[in-house]
């Protein structure tokens, strides 16, 4: 009876034990559906694309916290969120383990530089806040709920007075928080007097390779922009067995590690030099979960240099698409964001806009990052057979990228190229 009594203990023991180190795994999952639900439709022409689902759907989980009613139900559905209180829990956990890949690495290249190992470790910043109408009685319960699972990003402004200096500040506030690389989030003119709250977003990250490309072995290769005639572009090349790699229906997945091997680069590449379209109609969440999965293998890799820097998005309505209506305050009179602040007939709030921008640059060193190098050299033995030759992966046609969090499978960034020119 002590036996059994004592495994059952143990039992529970390794199941809390577990669940306490997987319980960002429903806020991992619930970015990558809305991953998957932005990217059909945003990429509906063959333009390149950069959208960071992770800080997008944070900052609106946080949203979310305030919203009651018919407005939370929708929120709820186009988030993927339950109507529980586990969420900011989730998400609270999913950003300590991003914030723990920074410090482990740090301690990593630390150690690694009396080896000669990487320079630099990952950089991460999380950005995003709720801008709101200063004079509301904003509620108690909510600004404790954002400043313990959001590191308290709420911020009082003033529209009526001044919408002019209120979008001022708030492109200031996203300047500082990407190391300046995100610059005017909010277009001149776009807040007026009648705004009530704006979601401002953005999402910087500073990651070197775990190994980086040698610049001498960038030449130009031809390029397939938009699925069309070739142009050539700058094309890194590096043949690495720490490369993640699987072929499946119709396309391959590339991954490559960056420094502490807890954050990587992911490359969807279609079989057809025109087929990004067929490949992102069936792009799935499972299909993202998979990329933090694959098996190393040999592969000697073409990857172009891109950098993108596209302009602000405005994504209310590609929101209200997705069935987040309400939120918006459509129809007039329908916001209900009462767990937020008391919500009277004639003062309440809603979503005025949500503003979306990004930047990514790759090139030899990483990802907005310079790198130094670690070699590994392997010894051959007789015994061993040869290993099969690297398979040869040319990144040379449109295609899907995310920058991944293996832990937890999250994509902090999904997007395609279509001309890295």
């Amino acid at each position: 009876m002590k036996r059994f009594l004592i495994l059952q203990l143990f039992g529970a023991l390794i199941a809390a034990m577990a669940n306490a180190a997987t319980n960002f795994d429903f806020a991992a999952k619930a970015t990558n559906e809305l991953a998957v639900d932005l990217h059909h439709q945003l990429a509906t022409r063959d333009d390149n694309l950069c959208v960071s689902p992770y800080s997008i759907e944070s900052a609106l989980a946080m949203t979310f916290a305030g919203a009651d009613g018919e407005t939370r139900k929708e929120m709820a559905r186009v988030l993927h969120l339950t109507n529980d209180s586990t969420v900011p829990a989730s998400f609270a956990a999913l950003q300590h383990s991003l914030e723990q890949m920074s410090t482990k690495t740090a301690e990593l290249v630390k150690q690694s530089k009396k080896f000669g190992g990487p320079s630099e470790p990952i950089t991460l910043n999380i950005a995003n806040r709720l801008f709101a109408q200063k004079g509301y009685a904003f509620r108690e319960a909510f600004l404790s709920l954002v400043k313990q699972n959001f590191g308290g990003a709420f911020e009082p402004i003033d529209f009526v007075a001044n919408a002019a200096a209120a979008t001022q500040r708030i492109n200031k506030w996203v300047e500082d928080q990407t190391h300046d690389r995100i610059r005017d989030l909010i277009p001149a003119g776009a807040l007026d007097k009648t705004t009530r709250l704006v979601l401002a977003n953005a999402l910087y990250v500073k990651a070197p390779w775990a190994s980086e490309f040698s610049d001498n072995a960038t030449q130009p290769e031809p390029f397939h922009v938009r699925g069309g005639t070739p142009a050539t572009v700058p094309t890194m090349r590096k043949t690495d067995r720490s490369f993640g790699y699987s072929k499946r229906e119709g396309f391959i997945a590339v991954s490559l590690p960056y420094v502490g091997n807890d954050l990587q680069f992911v490359i969807l590449l279609p079989d057809d030099v025109n087929g990004l379209h067929a490949l992102e109609l069936k792009l799935s969440v499972d299909m993202l979960a998979g990329c933090a999965k694959l098996q190393t293998r040999d592969v000697d890799l073409h990857l172009p240099k891109f950098k993108l820097e596209p302009p602000t998005m405005s994504l209310a309505e590609k929101f209200e698409a997705l069935g987040m209506k309400t939120a918006f305050d459509k129809p007039q009179g329908s916001a209900n964001f009462d767990k937020m602040a008391p919500r009277k007939p004639n003062d309440y709030l809603y979503i005025s806009q949500i503003f979306h921008k990004t930047f990514i640059a790759v090139d030899e060193k990483g990802t907005e990052a310079a790198a130094a190098t670690a070699v590994a050299m392997m010894a051959a033995t007789a015994l061993r057979s040869p290993p099969p030759p690297p398979i040869e992966v040319k990144i040379d046609r449109p295609f899907v990228y995310a920058i991944q969090h293996v832990p937890s499978g999250v994509c902090l960034f999904l997007g395609r190229v279509t001309d890295p020119r």
